[in-house]
């Protein structure tokens, strides 16, 4: 319980200074949906420093980054980007009428 509390008490002492916002549009709320299912297992690797929120409308992925510092913004949308490139292409290629 001890551990909760101060987890809790750190996240609210963060700073959050640095942000950003990504939003692709899939054309379909399948293809959205795919692609946030295939995302969404990749947790960040250090959540007391960044801190990603995804959700889906109207086909389109949205994306929420918030960091502590810039480089770890930076990484975090890099590497996030990759994989959302890979994740992308095999939509194209073995998605629908394919």
């Amino acid at each position: 319980m001890a551990a909760a509390v101060a987890s809790n008490l750190a996240d609210k002492q963060t700073q959050w200074d640095f942000s950003c916002d990504l939003e692709v549009d899939f054309g379909s709320e399948e293809n959205a949906s795919i692609v946030h299912a295939a995302l969404a297992v990749d947790k960040e690797l250090q959540p007391d420093k960044v801190k990603r929120h995804m959700s889906i409308s109207g086909g389109k992925l949205s994306v929420h980054f918030e960091a502590v510092e810039a480089r770890f913004l930076r990484a975090s949308f890099s590497a996030f980007t990759d994989i959302l490139t890979l994740a992308t292409k095999t939509i194209e290629e073995f998605g629908e009428g394919k």
